[in-house]
């Protein structure tokens, strides 16, 4: 008996060990390989060439233009431990009149905070899935504590291309939607046929949900603001992964709907966007003049700061309808 129960752990142990072994591998496939390359860095950003910034231009027809980006400062609430501030000085010129004869003075300022608060845009370096990131990059091999040494923002191309904005409150019927709604992809869909315009292969697709107004106004509640909200879903994640567009944004802290779906992982949406397909996430965005407009489809441009190395940034899109 003795015999047989030593062999039997002996197996147990072997499997073990062969499975732990395996299990990084098994992981990083569910994590694909980049369909432009082993070395692409910017995912969907490659469906952005010449001849569709061209097309995109032409969408402008008032040159009107909308600041996307909300306004930031310390009191905007992020996601934890998230925070900002700033120190404005005057260097070298405390008991002077200034610099030269013509007293010339000025001041500065000191950054300190998270490059992921308020409008940002979620890098390909950012969500993973157990430690493996876009094209299958492991954490171990590109996340230092210095920057990322592959997938940084500075690699991003500019991205201006065709916008389109749904107006989910209006699709529901609510000023400001449920938290916790997922948008499916039938909502997707029922939503761009209500408003005329269809989704196409290169497009920035943004949401409106009203929630926002939780922010300012009559109807501030920052604390429900940034612990809930309404969202993607996960067939209408998979939906515009089918339709290839560059990137998802939306007016709330986090894209997806929260609390998630029922059988839907915690922000699976981020990872099947970002690690899986190369599609770039955009939150906290100002929709709000868009949908007031009807300005359903844009120019969409957007060029972050390329802080080498870093996995999001604090960025004010612009839409010239």
């Amino acid at each position: 008996m003795n015999i047989r129960r030593n062999a039997l752990i002996l197996l147990l142990s072997t499997l073990t060990t062969v499975l732990l072994a395996l299990a990084p591998a098994a992981w990083g496939q569910m994590v694909p390989k980049s369909k432009w390359g082993p070395n692409d860095e910017i995912g969907a950003a490659n469906l952005i060439t010449p001849e569709s910034v061209l097309k995109a231009s032409k969408l402008i027809k008032t040159g009107k233009t909308y600041n996307l980006g909300i306004v930031v400062d310390s009191s905007v609430p992020a996601f934890p431990p998230r925070s900002l501030s700033i120190a404005v000085l005057q260097p070298n010129q405390i008991g002077t009149s200034g610099l030269g004869p013509t007293k010339t003075t000025y001041n500065d300022d000191i950054f300190m905070g998270w490059l992921g608060i308020g409008p940002q845009i979620d890098g390909l370096g950012h969500i993973g899935v157990d430690h493996v990131y876009y094209n299958g990059n492991k954490d171990t091999d590109f996340a230092k504590a210095d920057g990322l040494k592959k997938l940084g923002i500075e690699k991003l191309p500019p991205i201006v291309t065709r916008g389109v904005v749904l107006d989910m409150a209006g699709y529901y019927g609510k000023d400001i939607v449920q938290e916790g709604t997922p948008y499916t992809k039938e909502d997707i869909m029922g939503a761009a046929k209500k408003q005329g315009v269809s989704i196409q292969k290169g497009d920035v697709v943004l949401f409106y949900s009203g929630w926002l107004k939780l922010l300012d106004g009559p109807q501030k509640d920052p604390k429900r603001w940034g612990s809930v909200e309404p969202g993607l879903g996960k067939t209408g994640a998979q939906y515009l992964v089918e339709r290839e567009v560059v990137a998802v944004g939306g007016d709330t802290w986090g894209l997806e709907a929260v609390p998630f779906e029922k059988g839907v992982g915690v922000f699976e949406i981020h990872q099947i966007l970002i690690p899986m397909n190369g599609i770039f996430i955009l939150e906290t965005l100002d929709t709000g003049a868009l949908v007031r407009d009807k300005a359903w489809e844009f120019l969409f441009v957007l060029g972050p700061a390329r802080m080498r190395g870093a996995v999001q940034m604090i960025i004010n899109p612009i839409a010239i309808r």
